[in-house]
């Protein structure tokens, strides 16, 4: 008799706490944003729970940075006992913006483990904060997992042969001690009779990133797909990348299920949510399940032939009522270089807002060939600063392909100095 498939949530990419487009919620103290990011877990445990799942499977990044408040630790705490409260195991692997910067110093997530033999679920809450191999006892029979958390380079800079190395080899060998101990687990530690599944936060060759490159903490290593090729797994739930996406052939099949929440504009068009996966051994079936995230809009407005400007401004935006009501929104508006004295962009603002929007972006105002961002002073202030630097080079009319290499740059500088 075939047995029945092991049903698992596969999510991965909360990131608690990112504010910026966010005021304060005066019903809760907290910005509307972060709001948004504990509905969409919300949303995740209501799945779970409705659908009778068997394992609850995060792919890190649980919070927007390693150090988070109290108060975050308590809204994802709340939320993570309703899942164990219903008896679903629960696995949490770590992500980079879990790692702290210093490698004995603890992770977020380590007060879970640190709690779990307090807890009378405790069973079933499992952290990942080490590639090692985790055996879980489901509703549906028993399951593997193989936790391959973010991989920090601290775990060569410890040896003082690489520490002289360029950053281009450390990364080589980063990458071939990877792949060498997840060889060895599946040879050695696996049961090839159980259902296996990879879990897993890093980037791999072939996926599209998205705006983790502006929001990255840590330095990122970028593996092969290949490295899954194995006959003993039988799904690979990836996180790290925010754009929802499988990659390899679809054998096994290898998913990252995307981050809950858009962070950014990078991400306007990205469907969100996660993924239901049913695993049997030799066997994975999965879907992605989209969920209502939070709109990101951009207008663009050309007015160079209007007589009006101001006023056919104000009109394309009733138009947008719809689109616009409930989502942030930011405004390109083009226009002439005489026309600039009659057009008041505080009155555009206060239109957007009276039509609806959740927060109000930037309004760009090209005159002809010049550009210019305006941002508020609370914006700025909740902006990290590669976020400040995408802004000024999108402002500069900087091409998308040198703007690319200017962030990366900038992104490893960031990381080398936090390293």
């Amino acid at each position: 008799m075939t047995p029945a498939p092991i049903r698992i949530l596969h999510f991965a990419d909360l990131h608690i706490g990112m504010e910026a487009y966010g005021q304060i919620d005066p019903a809760t103290g907290l910005n509307r944003r972060v709001v948004d990011f504990l509905k969409a877990f919300d949303d995740v445990v209501d799945y779970a729970l409705e659908n009778e799942a068997d394992l609850v499977l995060f792919c890190g990044d649980a919070f927007k940075n390693r150090d988070p408040s109290p108060t975050y630790l308590r809204e994802f705490a709340a939320r993570l006992r309703r899942l164990l409260e219903a008896g679903i195991p629960t696995f949490l692997l770590v992500g980079n913006h879990d790692l702290p910067g210093m490698e004995k110093r603890a992770t977020p997530l380590d007060l879970f483990e640190v709690i779990r033999p307090l807890l009378r679920e405790g069973d079933r809450l499992m952290v990942g904060r080490r590639e090692a191999v985790h055996r879980v006892t489901t509703r549906r029979g028993p399951l593997q997992i193989v936790a391959m958390p973010f991989p920090a380079r601290t775990r060569l800079l410890k040896d003082e042969q690489w520490r002289t190395l360029p950053l281009e080899e450390l990364e080589g060998q980063l990458r071939d001690a990877i792949a060498a101990n997840l060889q060895r687990m599946l040879e050695e530690e696996i049961d090839p009779q159980i259902p296996t599944v990879v879990a897993g936060h890093f980037s791999l060759d072939g996926a599209t990133y998205g705006s983790e490159r502006q929001v990255m903490i840590g330095y990122d290593v970028v593996l092969p797909p290949s490295m899954f090729r194995h006959r003993a797994i039988d799904y690979v739930a990836m996180g790290h990348i925010h754009k929802h996406q499988s990659l390899g052939d679809g054998a096994p099949p290898i998913v990252y299920s995307g981050s809950l929440e858009r962070v950014d504009f990078s991400e306007e068009g990205e469907p969100k949510g996660f993924c239901w996966v049913e695993v049997r051994r030799g066997e994975a079936r999965w879907q992605f399940v989209a969920r209502p995230a939070r709109p990101f809009v951009t207008l663009t407005l050309d007015l160079r032939e209007a007589s009006d400007p101001e006023m056919a401004a104000i009109g394309r935006i009733r138009r947008a009522a719809a689109e616009i009501r409930e989502a942030v929104v930011r405004a390109r508006i083009r226009i002439r270089p005489e026309q600039a004295e009659i057009l008041r962009e505080a009155r555009l603002r206060e239109e957007l807002e009276r039509a609806g929007a959740f927060y109000v972006s930037g309004l760009q105002v090209e005159k002809e060939e010049t550009a210019r961002l305006r941002l508020h002073l609370g914006e700025v202030e909740r902006l990290t600063p590669l976020e400040l630097l995408e802004r000024y080079l999108e402002s500069r009319n900087i091409g998308p392909e040198r703007r690319a290499r200017l962030i990366e740059r900038a992104r490893r500088i960031v990381a080398e100095t936090e390293g």
